[in-house]
C-alpha cells in the first residue's frame, strides 16, 4: 500500500489527496456552498455530544454488523453517492464499488457517476443503491428504474435537495466550471500534478455515463451532457412525484436531503423505507442545520416507521457511535472515501474504510459495547 500504510486518520488521507490532485480538483471535492458555514458545522458539531464509557462490561468480541434496508452489511457506515469520481482517480466509481463490496458494506452510485449503472454492477457484488432525481423527462427517470431493477440494485435513493445546484465559489475562482475555463493557472495547476495528469490524457474521456446518447443532437461531449443534466432539474417537483416515484420502483427507497421533522413525517407517509438525514455535504444551502443537530428531532418523528440515515460530517468512528446512540441506524459520507479514491485508487479507499473499520471497533470496545444495537442516549452527555 505504499504512502497509504502511513495514513492512520481520514484527515491523514485528506492530506494525501491534497497532495496528488491539482488544487481546482481537490477543492471540487473540499469545497461547499457560500462561506461553507454549513460545511465546517456539519464536522464541528458532533463535538457538542461526549461519549459515556460503561467499564467493567465484557469486550471480548465486538460485533460492528448492522441491517440496513432489508440487507446485512459488516459495519454501520454506507459510502455515500457522488458524481463524476474519475475526476479524482481514473478508476473511479468501479474502485469504490469494489472497495465497498470487499469491506462488506453499502455503495450508492450517482445518477451522474462517471461509471453507468450496469457497469457498477459488475464490478460490486455487495449490497448497492442508486441515487436518482426527478427529472423532466419522466421516460429517463422510468428508464433509471428499469435499469436498476436489471442490474439488481437493492434501493433507489431520491436526492430531493437539489432544486438548483448550489453556489460553489472556489470552483468559480479555480476555474472548474462545464465548459471548463482553461487559463494559464488553471493549466499549471493540472501540470504540477504529472500522475494525475498522466491518466486524465491516457484513459478514456470522463463523462455522465448514465446519459450518453441522451443530449438530443448536441451529442455526448462533456459539456453537451452536462447541458443536457442541468435542463433536467425540475423546480415544480413535489411529493406526488416523490410518491409516483415509490410506486414505480416497488421496493426499498430513502429520501435524501431531509432536514425538518415534518419532511421526515411526510416522507414516511410517501412510503419511503428510509429517510437520509443530510444538507448535500454543505453544497447547496448554506447556514442550514448540521445533520446530527436535528437527528434526534427526526428520529422521534419517524418514531421507527422507516431507518434514518446520517449523512454529513462524519470523520471519525466516533462520529458513527454518537449518530447511532442519538437513534440513527446507520451512517453515510462522501468525502472521507472520496479523499481515500485520490489518495490511492481502490486500496485508498480499502483504507478509509478500514480506518472507520477499526476505530468504531476500537471505540465500541472503549465505550463497554458489544453491538450496535446496544448503543443508546445512555452513553451521550450533551455540552455547550
Amino acid at each position: 500500500m505504499g504512502d497509504l500504510d502511513r495514513c492512520f486518520s481520514i484527515d491523514d488521507l485528506r492530506r494525501r489527496a491534497r497532495q496528488r490532485l491539482p488544487r481546482a480538483v481537490f477543492d471540487y471535492i473540499d469545497g461547499a456552498a457560500d462561506d461553507e458555514q454549513t460545511l465546517g458545522r456539519n464536522v464541528s458539531s458532533f463535538d457538542r455530544w461526549q461519549l459515556v464509557p460503561e467499564v467493567l462490561r465484557d469486550v471480548s468480541e465486538i460485533n460492528t454488523a448492522v441491517d440496513v434496508q432489508g440487507a446485512r452489511i459488516s459495519m454501520p457506515f454506507l459510502l455515500s453517492p457522488t458524481g463524476m469520481s474519475r475526476l479524482f482517480h481514473h478508476e473511479g466509481e468501479r474502485a469504490v464499488g469494489a472497495a465497498a463490496a470487499a469491506a462488506d458494506t453499502t455503495y450508492s452510485l450517482s445518477s451522474v457517476s462517471s461509471v453507468s449503472i450496469e457497469d457498477l454492477a459488475a464490478v460490486c457484488s455487495g449490497p448497492k443503491w442508486f441515487q436518482i432525481y426527478v427529472w423532466k423527462d419522466r421516460g429517463l427517470v422510468r428508464e433509471f428504474i428499469e435499469r436498476c431493477r436489471a442490474a439488481e440494485y437493492q434501493a433507489l435513493c431520491l436526492t430531493v435537495d437539489v432544486a438548483v445546484t448550489g453556489n460553489r465559489e472556489r470552483d468559480y475562482r479555480n476555474g472548474l466550471t462545464i465548459p471548463m475555463e482553461f487559463r494559464p493557472g488553471l493549466l499549471f495547476d493540472f501540470a504540477s500534478c504529472p500522475y494525475w495528469w498522466w491518466h486524465k490524457i491516457t484513459t478514456p474521456k470522463v463523462t455522465f455515463a448514465n446519459v450518453v446518447g441522451k443530449a438530443p443532437a448536441a451529442g455526448d461531449d462533456l459539456t453537451s451532457l452536462f447541458d443536457y443534466i442541468h435542463a433536467q432539474f425540475d423546480r415544480s417537483v413535489t411529493w406526488d412525484d416523490a410518491e409516483e416515484m415509490i410506486h414505480q420502483w416497488g421496493g426499498k427507497f430513502l429520501i435524501k436531503g431531509i432536514l425538518s421533522a415534518a419532511d421526515a413525517v411526510r416522507a414516511v407517509e410517501a412510503g419511503a423505507t428510509g429517510i437520509v438525514v443530510s444538507n448535500h455535504g454543505g453544497r447547496q444551502l448554506d447556514s442550514v442545520p448540521a445533520p446530527v443537530d436535528v437527528l434526534p428531532e427526526i428520529v422521534d418523528a419517524v418514531a421507527g416507521r422507516a431507518e434514518v440515515i446520517l449523512d454529513g460530517g462524519v470523520r471519525r468512528g466516533t462520529d458513527v457511535l454518537k449518530a447511532l446512540a442519538l437513534g440513527a441506524t446507520a451512517c453515510m459520507a462522501g468525502r472521507p472515501y472520496l479523499f481515500g479514491l485520490a489518495a490511492g485508487g481502490q486500496p485508498g479507499v480499502a483504507r478509509a474504510l478500514e480506518i472507520l473499520r477499526s476505530e468504531i471497533e476500537r471505540d465500541m470496545a472503549l465505550l463497554g459495547v458489544q453491538r450496535v444495537r446496544d448503543l443508546g442516549a445512555r452513553h451521550l452527555r450533551q455540552v455547550d
